[in-house]
């Protein structure tokens, strides 16, 4: 294994677990500012974690063995999730291997225990909270599809490796389709991430959460568990967003400082976007998304028309 990949892998790891709830938290100050508030610190978001470790568990009635499981599933889902993205277009061969259908599975999978689990204790705010959950995260998944398949049509891959070792290429940035995957992608972010027009993130109202509305059941240490793996569903799809639609420069430690670069502008876009954005109407989000869709099939359309093979 050579040195780039190795600290590929440490990154990877170590960066997931321990920055990823820098990025929400970094978000929040930002668009506090922009607001003209002082806002939290970038670090709440870890005393969060503390205190939550702390603090005892419910056991609700009636419960199955899918309310128990349901964090370690989704704990254990987005770990796997962040082994699969390439830091730096290196990567250790994880026996899980790098491949993009694979992450959006996962990310599905990790969605689909919490629902069950909402389901399983049955409480009415966490029903409603995980059918709109559904609702804006199943085209957002579909949209998510089409654009990793626009990425793949140049390489003839679906390994997230070969899609950003793809966007060293220039000729990439003279095709249509690259820039309606990159349209595409951006929707989904704010849809993965929970973010406005999308979602509220700093609504506790049970009337009008959706992200939150299944966690309702939760506490302690488990919540943890699931607050973490939210913050680490930030940093998947901004590194992603970084690895597969920023030019790439070709040496690994300037691909290394992109990144750096790259993680807090996305933070100052996402809380652009919260500030001049108002929240949509529930039965709005999935025109937007399908609006992404047509992008993206507009985007596959080009490819087609161009002669792409």
């Amino acid at each position: 294994m050579t040195a780039d990949r190795a600290a590929a892998g440490v990154i990877q790891v170590l960066g997931g677990i321990l920055l990823a709830p820098m990025i929400p938290g970094l978000t929040q100050q930002i668009k506090a500012r922009l607001q003209g508030r002082p806002g939290p610190s970038p670090l709440q978001p870890y005393r969060e974690l503390r205190r939550l470790w702390h603090k005892s568990g419910v056991s609700p009635r009636p419960r199955t063995v899918v309310y128990e499981l349901a964090p370690s599933l989704v704990t254990a889902s987005l770990l796997v999730a962040l082994v699969l993205v390439p830091i730096g277009a290196r990567s250790p061969d994880w026996p899980v291997g790098h491949d993009a259908l694979v992450l959006v599975g996962l990310l599905a999978l990790s969605r689909f225990a919490i629902t069950l689990a909402a389901w399983d204790t049955g409480g009415g705010f966490g029903l409603m909270g995980a059918s709109r959950d559904l609702t804006f995260t199943v085209p957002a998944e579909g949209v998510m599809l089409l654009a990793v398949v626009l990425v793949a049509m140049p390489v003839h891959s679906t390994s997230l490796v070969a899609l950003s070792l793809a966007a060293t290429r220039s000729g990439v940035w003279g095709q249509p389709a690259h820039w309606a995957a990159l349209l595409g992608f951006l929707l989904v972010l704010l849809a993965e991430t929970g973010r406005q027009p999308i979602d509220n993130p700093d609504t506790h109202l049970e009337l009008t959460m959706v992200h939150e509305g299944p966690l309702l059941e939760y506490a302690g240490r488990e919540l943890a568990f699931l607050q973490w793996a939210s913050a680490a569903r930030h940093w998947i799809m901004v590194a992603l967003a970084t690895e597969l639609f920023l030019p790439q420069p070709g040496p690994f430690l300037a691909r290394l400082g992109l990144l750096t670069v790259a993680l807090p502008l996305w933070c100052v876009l996402l809380a652009l976007t919260e500030t001049t954005q108002a929240k949509m109407r529930i039965l709005q989000v999935p025109l937007l998304l399908g609006g992404g869709a047509v992008v993206c099939l507009l985007g596959l359309a080009s490819w087609f028309a161009g002669g792409g093979v």
